[in-house]
């Protein structure tokens, strides 16, 4: 069987994912046509020609934009289950998938409103594909913290619909130490913790996730080389990182994927995986990252299925599920 095959064929989870982000222009353009909404540009090639993006900021400008034409519960459902559909024809069979509700709730859109359409998606993806999701709620980093204890108030109501809570948005300046308290609060509610730390933000910036706001994963943390004691310490704990390989590339946190140390951190011992963070705007879904991979570091089957198994481990599925993932991703190889 072919590499490109097996990645096609290996069941995978997906860890680090943001809902909006997967927003395709066709489904931008058909929602702002349905809402009237006036976008900048004229067709959906010229939104397209748009996700060229310089840095972060730039990227996080569109991405908001995109996501003011998302107004009603039937948008949301629609949204998520375009993901859904995508992880089927993947294989991916168990996702994570980060939302950020202030994105939505500072325009007078609610929890009751978004909600109800991700739940309606994924129950059905569920049903229709035995897919199984959960759902990380974000806070919105370049906001204040008081603005994520109202969020994380605001979603009482869907407590048992959420897995995790996460930080997102604006890495530069904003430490995950301004969020300490909330997420201290978080915890207490038994939330599991991520955070976004180590890809523009300096390796410190994981330092902070992991001791101040007591994380379960880090989301990219691709900058850990940089410090040796805290390399030595995610490959003690094994404290999983959620790699983007495209989404690095696009960023310009490498300027080529055969730069992306994804590799060297395997080989290190640290518990990777790959994931595809805002597809549509990076430029891949999670197979695409796989092949991106293959091709620039010409990683072996051994590697692929690694990186797979990686990806159940590292998620918050019961354990027994996970060790039964890992089973079939290293031992059927008849079928993928």
């Amino acid at each position: 069987m072919s590499l490109s095959s097996i990645i096609n064929n290996i069941p995978k989870a997906e860890l680090h994912l943001h809902i909006e982000g997967s927003l395709t222009p066709e489904l931008m353009w058909r929602l702002a046509k349905k809402h009237s909404v006036t976008l900048p540009y004229a067709s959906v090639k010229e939104i397209e020609a748009a996700y060229n993006f310089e840095d972060l900021q730039s990227f996080l400008d569109l991405y908001y934009a995109g996501a003011g034409v998302l107004r009603d519960e039937e948008d949301f459902f629609t949204l998520m289950w375009e993901y859904l559909s995508r992880c089927h024809k993947e294989n991916i069979v168990h996702t994570e998938i980060m939302f950020d509700p202030q994105t939505h709730t500072e325009r007078d859109i609610g929890f009751d409103v978004f909600m109800p359409g991700f739940l309606r998606a994924m129950d059905k993806a569920k049903q229709e594909y035995g897919i199984s999701s959960y759902l990380i709620m974000s806070f919105l980093r370049h906001l204040p913290e008081s603005a994520a204890f109202e969020t994380l108030s605001e979603a009482e109501p869907y407590y048992k619909h959420i897995t995790a809570v996460g930080l997102d948005s604006s890495e530069l300046g904003h430490p995950p130490s301004k969020f300490e308290r909330v997420f201290k609060k978080a915890k207490s509610l038994g939330f599991k913790i991520v955070a976004h730390a180590g890809e523009e933000g300096p390796a410190s910036y994981i330092w902070e996730a992991i001791e101040l706001l007591d994380v379960d994963r880090i989301d990219h943390g691709v900058r850990c080389q940089e410090d040796k004691a805290l390399m030595a310490l995610l490959r003690e704990r094994q404290i999983p990182l959620t790699v983007c390989p495209l989404s690095n590339l696009k960023l310009c946190v490498i300027d080529d994927m055969k730069q992306h140390n994804i590799v060297e951190l395997l080989n290190e011992g640290l518990l990777v995986t790959v994931n595809s963070d805002d597809p549509t705007y990076f430029g891949g879904f999670l197979n695409d990252n796989f092949v991106a991979l293959q091709e620039s570091l010409d990683i072996d089957e051994d590697t692929i299925r690694t990186l797979a198994a990686n990806s159940f481990k590292s998620s918050f599925l019961p354990e027994d599920v996970k060790r039964s993932f890992v089973e079939k991703v290293f031992n059927d190889r008849e079928n993928f």
